[in-house]
């Protein structure tokens, strides 16, 4: 009796232990526990706070994972793409050695003139994989993840040992480089990762888009996808759709910066996350809220008027290092009100878009401490016209476009004593697809600018595209920067600088496409043609060459 009641004892406390054991690994499922003696039908309920966030779906294994019980493979679609693209660039700075950050110069000099060889003469290919998984929980509930594998070739590895620690060895991402981190060093990233849930609350036509995602609105002059540089934006946030035939509302909050929570942080706060942003505050985070609209009862065309908040916590100094022109400057609240139109009608086509930004922003030196003294007052259009001959053999259309986007005059001087300046007058780019708009050379924001241009398409076939483009560049304001497409100061302007004709970039591109769109080959050439503010402010009358070729597949 003794030895049975000892084994009774030793299996009871067994099987508290491992109900235990079993319970601290399985808290989210509904599970049956055996050694437990439940009422018929019932079920554990009083489960840990913190797992209750989560729906009760699958046991997270003890040893062997297992399906979801509610996976099914009909559910499951993919979709991907590959585009390999060489690209060169000779005279980036027209004759001036190119320096750090991509500027020619710095402001008050002209720059030094190339030595050695340097002349921002360069040639490389960068190359992206993109694959996205979606997966259909229900007709009105979709789970999408898009990872991005964004390569420079030769790009892995240290520069003083490219063989042994370069590319041949190194398959997941390059040592960390100074500023040319990317991150972690590495390529692999996640380009979109969201849950869609349509007709929200069983009301038709609402929708909400919660997680890593795309924000295009318009045509990409303000917030585009910009596919064209070799990762992309995407934004961090949540945004909510009601759409009917009439018209179309969407409201979002995106999370820019976060300054005191590490990417990947387990839990809470924690040490300051952005270099240079200070001591641990809270406080010294970016958000942008998005509100636009889609009008689309007029026959023939669009009307979208929109408002933007961007709010921009940091510290004065923190991110202003080219002066009230920084994209993304700190310190600022950045209200935008605008609207788009954009008419077909026949052959005729016809697109406007204004808008106009105040607010207030803070500066170092300009302001005391963190006030934000500066009245944002900025304002930018766009416009196009243009004509198709869809009775002709080769679909040619012909389009007119003028382009402008205020600056500052005081943009590279202000800060240099309290009271200097009161205004901020740069126009913010937020975040385009500037690839598309001012020429292909990518030289031009949408920010201190004035650019007429001319552009000549054609089809000769279904699969052929060819295209012609003359743009007359200028800057609206001679003494602020001029900002090439990533929106920073590509030459600093002078002081005393009166001229503002840039120069005049002329562009060829090709199309072909194959496999029924699914493969296109494009080839592109671009010169730009010194103006007198290069000779003025580099004191060089040299011009820009620039083509690349890309190899692009989808399915």
């Amino acid at each position: 009796m003794k030895r049975i009641h000892g084994r009774t004892r030793w299996g009871r406390l067994a099987a508290i232990f491992g109900a235990a054991a079993v319970t601290a690994l399985q808290c989210l499922t509904v599970p049956a526990f055996a050694g437990y003696e439940l009422p018929p039908g019932e079920r554990i309920t009083n489960l840990p706070a913190i797992p209750r966030n989560m729906p009760q779906k699958e046991a997270y294994e003890l040893y062997d994972p297992v399906i979801g019980r509610n996976f099914d493979i009909k559910n499951l679609w993919m979709r991907a793409d590959l585009r390999v693209r060489p690209e060169m660039r000779n005279n980036a700075c027209f004759g001036l050695a190119q320096g750090a950050g991509g500027t020619c110069n710095s402001f008050g000099t002209r720059g030094t003139a190339a030595g050695g060889g340097n002349k921002g003469n360069d040639m490389f290919v960068q190359q992206w994989m993109r694959l996205g998984i979606g997966y259909d929980l229900s007709p009105d509930v979709n789970f999408y993840v898009e990872i991005i594998d964004s390569a420079t070739w030769g790009g892995n590895g240290s520069a003083t040992n490219a063989g042994n620690g370069g590319d041949p060895l190194n398959h997941n991402g390059g040592a960390i480089q100074g500023a040319n981190t990317n991150g972690n060093g590495g390529r692999l990233g996640v380009r979109a990762a969201y849950m869609l849930i349509r007709n929200l609350a069983d009301v038709q036509g609402l929708s909400v888009k919660i997680g890593r995602q795309y924000v295009v609105f318009g045509n990409h002059s303000l917030f585009g996808h910009f596919d064209w540089a070799n990762t992309g934006y995407s934004h961090d946030g949540v945004m909510f759709a009601y759409q009917t035939k009439s018209w179309d509302s969407y409201f979002g909050w995106f999370r820019n910066s976060e300054s005191d929570l590490g990417q990947a942080a387990a839990v809470g706060s924690g040490a300051p996350n952005i270099a240079g942003s200070g001591a641990q505050d809270a406080n010294r985070d970016a958000d942008m809220f998005i509100f636009y609209n889609q009008i689309k009862m007029v026959p023939g065309m669009v009307i979208e008027p929109f408002y933007v908040l961007y709010q921009n916590r940091y510290g004065s100094a923190d991110f202003a290092g080219q002066g009230l022109g920084t994209a993304k400057h700190s310190n600022q609240t950045r209200h935008m009100i605008g609207n788009r139109i954009e008419m077909r009608k026949g052959g005729f086509d016809f697109s406007n878009e204004i808008a106009y930004q105040f607010g207030q922003m803070g500066q170092a030196g300009a302001c005391v401490g963190e006030q934000k003294c500066l009245h944002i007052n900025a304002w930018a259009t766009r416009n196009w016209i243009g004509y198709t001959f869809y009775d002709t053999a080769w679909k040619t259309r012909i389009a007119f476009n003028l382009d402008y986007a205020s600056g500052d005059s005081r943009n590279n001087t202000c800060g240099a004593t309290a009271g200097s300046c009161k205004t901020a007058n740069t126009f913010e780019n937020f975040f385009p697809t500037n690839h598309i708009h001012m020429g292909y050379m990518d030289v031009q924001a949408w920010k201190n600018m004035l650019s007429p241009s001319v552009n000549l398409q054609a089809r000769p076939t279904a699969r052929d595209h060819i295209e012609l483009w003359y743009t007359n560049l200028n800057l609206a304001n001679s003494k602020d920067c001029w900002y090439r497409a990533a929106q920073g100061c590509y030459v600093f302007s002078n002081a005393n600088n009166t001229k503002t004709h840039i120069g005049d970039e002329i562009d060829v591109s090709y199309t072909r496409m194959f496999a029924d769109g699914k493969v296109a080959l494009q080839t592109t050439y671009g010169t730009i043609f010194s103006g007198g503010y290069l000779t003025s402010t580099l004191n060089q009358t040299q011009n820009q060459h620039w083509a690349y070729m890309s190899l692009w597949m989808n399915f």
